[in-house]
C-alpha cells in the first residue's frame, strides 16, 4: 500500500512537472508569436504613416493588408498556434471576440481605467485543449489619427465605408485598446 501510494505521489509530482514545462514552454511559444504578429504590423504601419502623416495612407493599409499580414504570420509559425487580434470595441467583425477573450479584455480594461495595467501585463489561461497567451494593446498619440475623438473627416469617412459597424473610437492616449492573443494547442 506504501508503494502505491508512494508511486502515485511521484506519477501526480512529475505530471504537474510536466504540466508547468509545457506551461512555460507555451507562455514562450505565444510570447513569440505575439511579437512576431505585432512588430510585423507596428513595422508597416509606420512605414504607411511616414509615407503620410495625415494617416490615409495608414487606414487603406489597415483596411486592405492588416488581415492578411495576420494570415501570414500564422503560416509562419509551427501548425500548433495561431495569433489573433480582438478587442471590446471592433472595427473589422473578422477581430470576432470568444467568451474567453472577452472576459479577459474586460479585466484589462477594469486594470487600464485604474491606470493599474500597461502592455507589458500578459495573461495566460490553460485549457485543457490549448493554452491561451494574451498581451494588451495600449492607445498610443499615433493611434488617435484614426481612433480617437477627432479623427480627421477624410479618414472617418475610409472607416465609414470600409467598417460601416466601427466601434474602436473616442479612444485616448493610454486607454486599452484591445489584445493580441496567441493559442497553442496542447498536444495529445
Amino acid at each position: 500500500m506504501k508503494l502505491s501510494l508512494l508511486t502515485a505521489s511521484l506519477l501526480l509530482s512529475s505530471s504537474l512537472y510536466a504540466s508547468q514545462i509545457h506551461g512555460t514552454s507555451a507562455k514562450s511559444e505565444g510570447l513569440q508569436a505575439i511579437k512576431l504578429l505585432g512588430s510585423t504590423l507596428k513595422s508597416q504601419l509606420k512605414e504607411k504613416l511616414q509615407q503620410d502623416s495625415n494617416g490615409t495612407v495608414a487606414i487603406t493599409f489597415c483596411t486592405s493588408e492588416a488581415q492578411a499580414i495576420t494570415q501570414k504570420v500564422n503560416t509562419e509559425l509551427p501548425s500548433h498556434i495561431k495569433v489573433r487580434r480582438t478587442s471590446l470595441q471592433l472595427r473589422n467583425a473578422a477581430n470576432q471576440a470568444d467568451n474567453l477573450d472577452i472576459k479577459i479584455m474586460k479585466n484589462y480594461k477594469k486594470s487600464f481605467e485604474k491606470r493599474s495595467a500597461g502592455a507589458a501585463m500578459i495573461t495566460v489561461v490553460e485549457r485543457e485543449a490549448f493554452t491561451r497567451v494574451y498581451k494588451p494593446l495600449t492607445v498610443g498619440a499615433v493611434c488617435l489619427k484614426c481612433h480617437g475623438t477627432n479623427v480627421s473627416p477624410v479618414i472617418a469617412e475610409k472607416i465609414q465605408a470600409a467598417y460601416p459597424k466601427d466601434a474602436a473610437i473616442g479612444m485616448k492616449e493610454g486607454d486599452f485598446r484591445g489584445v493580441i492573443v496567441a493559442e497553442i494547442k496542447k498536444h495529445p
